[in-house]
């Protein structure tokens, strides 16, 4: 007699649809949601609808969206905040795939298949729309637009971030990963995402990028202003733990030995050596012709001798581009860079010269380095990020 078996377990993804206060869109975005999984998504589904303390009527219309909908549900927190609402409804998840996207649905829902596929492959851990691709289609204003290239921009080159597009809220997680991850993940606000893609990305992690088309809802009540304060605090704060080793998390153990970003502790070790030896030049020019002329401009001549030097020291050691090819592009571009310093060091000065007339020398010389400190990372992340970019350095590497 021929043994029955048991029905492979079907296949469930969970999004989460975080709200506050939008009883505006909240009853049409997940009807259109509902209708189009239904209709077109292979696999099973569940819609979150996680309400962070909304004081309109959202909690009514999300209780009730439960109730006249199959495979809808209704989370109630107490407390604001999109990565509290994330973490509280992943965290107890029992889906293969956790994901997450805005309630005013900018992001067209054909995107989602693509974006869920390859984690339910086991292909890759976390998958993220990106409005930054050529192959994305984005309607938005000129101010958003600067804000999320020069954001991302930032993650790039002083975070060492490979992703293109952190802030699009069209996200996706295998469960277990998200699971794993969570609990060194701080924020609970705007920065949950980044946070968790750059902790993603130090644990080797396979972050999968789906172009997406999207349309900036121009009644969105996000304090841009605000957020970005936000995001460069957190950016710090997860440079700080990066720089004292990353967390012991329970990955995959393909994934479980934790480091910078491609190239980048090459680059650092070889920057702080090119530093340290142009800095000591430059203070000892300086003092040098302090003795025949003005600070001010003891201090720009010193600074255009070693900046020039400085660049291509840089261009030789650190980021290994070798050749005469581009050098002079190189040295041009990278007087952006001593032109950041000379006004950084200069502006130091002035104000020394302001508060203390009669400075004496040790006096300029403590206002240059600590002009300088700031200079030099100035230096660095434009180095990196557009001098001596992986994709122009190819340009000019025989």
């Amino acid at each position: 007699m021929k043994r029955a078996t048991a029905p492979a377990r079907t296949r469930l993804v969970e999004i989460v649809v975080p709200v506050h206060n939008e009883q505006r869109v909240l009853g049409e975005s997940v009807r259109r949601l509902h209708a189009y999984l239904t209709g077109t998504f292979p696999y099973g589904f569940r819609i979150t609808i996680a309400d962070n303390a909304s004081t309109d009527a959202t909690w009514r219309i999300a209780t009730a969206l439960g109730d006249e909908l199959p495979h809808v549900r209704a989370l109630r927190l107490e407390a604001k905040g999109r990565g509290r609402a994330l973490r509280r409804a992943w965290s107890a998840s029992d889906a293969d795939v956790v994901g997450y996207m805005d309630v005013d649905l900018s992001t067209d829902l054909d995107a989602f298949l693509p974006l869920v596929a390859p984690l339910l492959s086991g292909h890759s851990d976390l998958a993220i729309g990106t409005r930054l691709s050529r192959g994305s289609n984005v309607v938005r204003g000129p101010k958003r637009e600067f804000v999320s290239r020069t954001y991302n921009l930032l993650l790039r080159s002083a975070m060492g971030a490979r992703f293109s597009d952190a802030q699009c809220g069209f996200k996706a997680v295998r469960t277990e990963i998200a699971q794993a991850l969570l609990p060194a993940v701080e924020d609970e606000e705007w920065f949950f995402d980044t946070e968790l893609l750059l902790l993603a990305e130090r644990h080797g992690l396979r972050i999968h990028e789906v172009p997406v088309d999207w349309v900036d809802d121009p009644d969105s009540r996000v304090d841009i202003a605000r957020t970005a304060v936000d995001d460069l605090k957190g950016m710090a704060r997860v440079a700080r733990r990066t720089l004292s080793g990353a967390a012991g998390i329970p990955v995959p153990p393909r994934v479980r030995g934790a480091r910078l970003p491609g190239g980048m502790a090459r680059q650092l070790s070889g920057f702080a050596v090119v530093g340290a030896v142009c800095t000591l030049a430059h203070l000892a020019l300086f003092v040098t012709l302090r003795l025949a002329m003005p600070a001010v401009v003891a201090n720009g001549v010193a600074l255009l001798v070693t900046a020039v030097a400085n660049t291509a020291a840089n261009r030789r050691f650190t980021f290994g581009v070798t050749g005469r090819a581009g050098a002079l592009r190189h040295q041009l571009e990278g007087g952006l860079a001593f032109l950041v310093g000379l006004l950084l060091s200069t502006g130091g000065l002035a104000l020394l010269d302001l508060l203390a007339p009669a400075a004496s020398t040790a006096a300029e010389v403590a206002a240059v380095v600590a002009a300088n400190a700031l200079a030099t990372l100035v230096r660095f992340l434009m180095l990196r990020a557009w001098v001596f970019a992986p994709r122009r350095a190819k340009e000019t590497t025989p």
